[in-house]
C-alpha cells in the first residue's frame, strides 16, 4: 500500500468510526424504530416521536442523508429504506447489526486504561454496564439458527436432544439466549445456563420469563468446575466463550465432567483462518480489533492465563482439548461465516 492510499484509508476509517458512533446515537434514542414504524418524518416529528431535541435530531437525520442511510425528499422528509430495516431497527432478524455500536462505545470509555494495561500488562478495569447496558449483539442469530439450523445440522446432536427428556449445560451464558434459544427448539430439554457475571445472570432470568422458558432453563451464576460431578448432561456448549477464558484448559476438563456417557460438549467459536495471513480477510481483521480491545486484555489479569485473544486457531482448540482429556474433535462442516463448530468427545 503506498502512502497516498494509507492516508486514504485512514481518511475512510474516521468515516466509518464517526458513523457507527451515529448508529449508536439512533439505537440508544429509539431514532430507527420510530422511522421504521411511521414512516417519513420531518426533524420535527422525529424529535416529538422519540422525547427528543430537534436541532440535534435534524443534525441526525441529515448526517444519515449524507451517508446513504436514509433517504429524504424536497420537503425534508427522511425515510429509513425498507432494505435498511433488518439491520437497522429489526432485532428480530439474523442482520441486525447496531448492537455493535454499543460495544464500540463501551471500549472507547476505557482506551486511556488499556494503553496503560499495554504498558505494564495487566488487566485494564472490567468495564461497567452502565450507562449503555450490555449489548445483545447475537440474540438473534441464537434465536434464529442455533436451534433451528446449526444443531440440527449435527445428526447425533439433534437426535439426542429431540427423542426425548434431555439435558444441557450451558457454560458462559451471558444473558441467556444460547440456552433459550436451545429450549424454544426442543420442548423436553432443560437447560442450566452459568454465568460467572451475576448481572448477566439477572438478565437472562428476565430473558426466559419473557420468552417463556423459565419453567426449563435455569440461570445461576456460578463457575462450570463447582458443578461437575453432580450433574450429567446429554449436551455441554460454550458458545463464543472460550476465547475468552482466562483458564480454557480448565474450563473444558470441568465440562468433560459435566458430560453423561453419550454426550458431547459443543464450543462454536470465532472463525478464523488456519494460520496467520498478512494481509487477512476483513473478517479476521475485525476480529484482531476486538481482540487487542476486549478480548485479550479481559484475560491479562491472572500471570498463569492462557491469554488466548479472540483469534482462536484450530490448532489452539485441538490443543487445548486434548490437553483437558478429549481424545476427538471434530469440526463440523455447518454453513456459517462467523463461528466454527467443534464437537468433543
Amino acid at each position: 500500500m503506498d502512502t497516498d492510499a494509507l492516508s486514504q484509508r485512514l481518511f475512510q476509517n474516521v468515516t466509518a468510526a464517526l458513523e457507527m458512533y451515529a448508529v449508536y446515537l439512533g439505537e440508544r434514542l429509539g431514532y430507527y424504530r420510530a422511522l421504521a414504524d411511521g414512516g417519513p418524518m420531518t426533524s420535527a416529528e422525529l424529535a416529538s416521536a422519540t422525547g427528543t431535541a430537534e436541532r440535534y435530531t435534524r443534525e441526525w437525520l441529515e448526517h444519515h442523508a449524507t451517508a446513504g442511510l436514509l433517504e429524504v425528499d424536497g420537503d425534508q422528509r427522511f425515510t429509513l429504506p425498507p432494505s435498511h430495516i433488518p439491520v437497522l431497527a429489526d432485532r428480530e432478524s439474523v442482520l441486525f447489526d447496531t448492537q455493535h455500536s454499543i460495544n464500540l462505545v463501551r471500549v472507547g470509555r476505557r482506551m486511556a486504561d488499556l494503553a496503560q494495561a499495554y504498558r505494564t500488562g495487566d488487566a485494564p478495569p472490567p468495564i461497567p454496564w452502565e450507562p449503555e447496558g450490555r449489548a445483545e449483539s447475537n440474540r438473534a442469530l441464537y434465536l434464529n439458527l442455533l436451534g433451528r439450523q446449526w444443531l440440527p445440522a449435527i445428526p447425533e446432536i439433534h437426535e439426542r436432544l429431540s427423542s426425548g427428556p434431555a439435558r444441557a449445560c450451558d457454560i458462559a451464558c451471558g444473558l441467556g439466549w444460547s440456552s433459550i434459544a436451545m429450549a424454544l427448539a426442543y420442548p423436553e430439554l432443560t437447560v442450566d445456563g452459568l454465568d460467572l457475571d451475576a448481572m448477566a445472570i439477572s438478565a437472562a432470568q428476565q430473558n426466559a420469563a419473557a420468552a417463556g422458558v423459565h419453567d426449563r432453563v435455569t440461570f445461576s451464576a456460578m463457575d462450570a468446575a463447582d458443578l461437575a460431578g453432580t450433574e450429567k448432561y446429554d449436551l455441554v456448549t460454550i458458545i463464543e466463550a472460550l476465547h475468552d477464558m482466562t483458564h480454557p484448559v480448565a474450563a473444558l476438563i470441568a465440562a468433560r465432567k459435566l458430560l453423561a456417557a453419550n454426550g458431547s460438549v459443543l464450543v462454536a467459536d470465532l472463525w478464523t483462518e488456519e494460520e496467520l495471513t498478512a494481509p487477512g480477510s476483513v473478517r479476521e481483521q475485525q476480529e484482531y480489533g476486538w481482540s487487542l480491545t476486549v478480548c485479550l486484555p479481559g484475560a491479562m489479569g491472572d500471570q498463569t492465563s492462557a491469554a488466548t485473544g479472540a483469534v482462536m486457531r484450530p490448532a489452539t482448540l485441538r490443543k487445548y482439548a486434548l490437553e483437558a482429556g478429549f481424545t476427538t474433535v471434530t469440526i463440523h462442516p455447518i454453513d456459517n461465516d462467523k463461528f466454527r463448530f467443534y464437537e468433543l468427545t
